[in-house]
């Protein structure tokens, strides 16, 4: 531990305040009325159509006629090969919801294709991080750094934020950059271990950076809302600002990469990377990991090759340009009521629409390296975060209408809101196939008990488009010579089968679960959001059976009926059914640590950042594990250092006059009365930890108490 060294100052420089106004919501219903009217304005560009755009176009036409042949495609051979049955509907139905969801298959794949090609030949019009290396960084481009939080491993946070500051001094980027730690937490215990970790944190890193905390006592607009208060106060003072997640780390190359990007390209809004997860050994972590650095490279770097510079926002790891930024990405809330009005959830990709519908670009630098995250560490944690991004995702489809988006961008916001309303559609079409089976005999065999050649041709057609980003996962990283990193050849063939099989038993739990988070966000019942944990935590089996019981004994009565009444359907329903039905062991094995230990050992499963891991991930990890224990509110209040660290990180307020005075006045003195400091409410302990005047009284009065009692005795 650092020296503990009293009188850190204020948490905050002084503020320069400046606007950042939200214009209201045209509407879904007026901005389609105004598109139909001719009204929609594409976003104007001052300078001819670069290179870049031009091709762009070219390569969205192809993708858009590679899907729609696809799809007529798979269409048509589906209608020919199912039988006419006496409940029409239900064909013209699973025809549908086929057509539909081979289309969302064929976009995958054909993106993944695509990234496959990047990956191996490069693309002309991307942007390329490497023409930026050797530039000078200009002295001016001041840019913050910050990272909003709440409720959070404090340990965590604050050793990756260290992790990335020495980074940062070593890549000789601080005098550029500050850094703001933009606290909403609302546990008093983690406030004051927040404080003390921001304090340890600026006394280690010195000269080599500015570090600043700021705890906001009004929560508004969640995230986006934290980001938008950190504009107003200091926006003004930054030409650009670096947004992480909680569990961010970044190296200072790639901070100072991104700046100097920015710089190269002034009129590129917002810069993203694309981060990789690491850091976790469960099994579903690993799994996670894995497939993000084998089949998620290729859709990162397809979705680029479609986009290029009308990409996406992720809300974290990547670099915004604050003016702009602050003049046009301003968040109002949706009107009316339920579950898709009121504040924004899903912000990220709404301010990169904004962002574009005002003129400047959006690249997603998907080869950066350097960046990086973490994922859920188990099924129940990862679907708590989907139940959040889904209620978002669908909130953001009111505003494809919106006059000005770009078109690419209206397609970002219908696809994220088509990921969580897919889910319901899968189910729908496998819950019309077992109706076809029960009401219609043996839907998928010709009269001759066999399977017909074109559904034959349409199961390994999907199979493929399905299985084939994993492949040229692999493919790609034996041609670039990488397999040593992930194990060997051997290793890297077994754990990409092993992520398959897990995608799979997993692939109807995800798809049961997103249903139900859809009826809920469509439905308007409240949804509570907490962080997910940023350490690894075994699920218990009670806790598992008591989330998957109801939807097994749905599962098991439907499968029960099946067989009663036509056993066909029951084996139309078991690649679906079992998985759930197997839903909490599976769920209670992936969120174990010792057995992903175990995997790794055997070489399964394994990245490059375990392989060789970097040094800003090897000291975050270490920082981590060596942090000491976190201090509790009451030594905010008895600590004389950290009393000290809480009260100058206040700075000269006055709270001593008006209602709130007498009323902190009164709390103290009740507290004194009854020799009582535990009944205080946490909200009365947040406002202390925010009010200089007020903690000192209660650190007096307690100090003389003691004195008191000492006397006595």
């Amino acid at each position: 531990m650092t020296s503990r060294v009293p009188g850190v100052g204020p948490s905050a420089p002084p503020i320069r305040r400046a606007s950042m106004v939200a214009t209201p919501w045209r509407g879904f219903w007026r901005g389609l009325f105004d598109g139909m009217a001719g009204l929609f304005s594409r976003p104007t560009d001052a300078a001819p159509r670069q290179p870049w755009q031009v091709s762009a176009v070219r390569r969205r036409r192809t993708l858009l006629a590679l899907v729609a042949l696809s799809a007529v495609g798979a269409t048509l051979l589906l209608s020919h090969v199912l039988p006419v049955y006496e409940l029409n509907a239900l064909r013209v139905g699973q025809i549908a919801l086929f057509s539909l969801l081979f289309a969302w298959v064929a976009a995958g794949f054909f993106t993944a294709l695509m990234g496959f090609w990047v990956q191996l030949r490069g693309d002309p019009h991307g942007l390329k991080y490497q023409d930026v290396l050797h530039h000078p960084l200009s002295a001016d481009a001041r840019t913050a750094i910050i990272m909003p939080i709440c409720n959070e491993q404090v340990a965590t946070v604050f050793a990756g934020l260290r992790a990335t500051c020495e980074s940062l001094a070593a890549a000789g980027g601080s005098r550029l950059f500050d850094l703001y730690v933009l606290s909403d937490t609302s546990d008093p215990t983690l406030r004051a271990a927040e404080l003390a970790a921001w304090a340890e944190l600026r006394t280690t890193l010195g000269g080599c950076g500015r570090v600043y905390y700021r705890w906001r006592q009004h929560r508004t607009k969640r995230k986006s809302g934290n980001v938008a208060d950190f504009c107003r106060r200091w926006g003004r003072d930054y030409r650009y600002m670096v947004v992480l997640d909680a569990d961010s780390v970044m190296t200072g190359d790639a901070l100072v990469t991104l700046v100097k990007l920015m710089e190269a390209h002034p009129d590129a809004g917002i810069i993203q990377t694309a981060p990789q997860a690491c850091g976790l050994s469960t099994i579903h972590a690993r799994a996670q990991q894995f497939a993000g650095r084998v089949a998620g490279r290729l859709f990162t770097a397809g979705m680029q090759y479609w986009q290029l510079g009308e990409s996406h926002y992720w809300g974290h790891n990547a670099i915004i340009r604050v003016e702009p930024f602050m003049k046009h990405c301003a968040l109002a809330p949706l009107s009316g009521r339920g579950g898709l009005s009121g504040d924004i959830l899903s912000h990220d990709f709404v301010e990169a629409a904004l962002m574009r519908r005002a003129g400047y670009h959006v690249w997603l630098v998907h080869d950066l390296p350097g960046s990086y995250e973490q994922q859920p560490p188990n099924l129940l944690e990862e679907l708590g975060r989907d139940r959040r991004w889904c209620q978002g995702n669908l909130q953001n489809a009111r505003l494809i209408t919106e006059p000005g988006l770009h078109g690419v961008h209206r397609a970002m916001l219908l696809t994220g809101a088509l990921a969580y309303l897919s889910a319901p559609l899968w189910l729908g079409f496998v819950l019309l196939g077992g109706a076809l089976w029960l009401f219609g005999g043996y839907a998928i065999f010709n009269e001759g008990k066999a399977v017909p050649l074109e559904m034959l041709g349409l199961w390994l057609s999907t199979f493929c488009m399905l299985a084939m980003p994993r492949i040229l996962g692999v493919v790609t990283i034996v041609m670039k010579k990488e397999q040593h990193l992930y194990g060997g050849t051997g290793a890297l063939t077994r754990s990409a089968l092993l992520e398959g099989l897990l995608s799979v038993l997993q692939a109807p739990v995800r798809m049961v679960a997103h249903t139900m988070f859809v009826v809920v966000a469509l439905t308007g019942l409240k949804l509570n959001w907490k962080s997910p944990p940023r350490e690894a935590q075994d699920i218990g089996w009670r806790h598992a059976i008591q989330r998957f019981a109801p939807i097994m004994a749905v599962v098991a009565t439907l499968v029960g009926i099946a067989l009663a009444v036509e056993p066909g359907a029951a084996l139309w329903l078991a690649p679906v059914a079992l998985p759930l039905l197997f839903a909490v062991p599976l769920t209670v094995v992936t969120s174990r640590s010792d057995i992903g230990d175990r995997v790794k050992a055997r070489h399964l499963l394994v990245t490059p950042e375990e392989s060789w891991s970097p040094t800003v991930l090897r000291q975050a990890w270490a920082y981590a594990s060596d942090a000491p224990p976190l201090p509790s509110w009451h030594d905010a209040v008895t600590d004389p250092w950290l009393f000290d660290v809480v009260r100058s990180a206040m700075g000269p307020r006055n709270t001593t006059w008006g209602v709130r005075g007498k009323a902190r006045r009164r709390l103290v003195r009740g507290l004194m009365a009854a020799q009582d400091t535990e009944r205080l409410s946490n909200a009365d302990r947040m406002h202390l930890l925010s009010e200089p005047q007020s903690i000192v009284r209660l650190r007096d009065q307690l100090a003389a108490n003691s004195h008191w009692g000492e006397r006595a005795a």
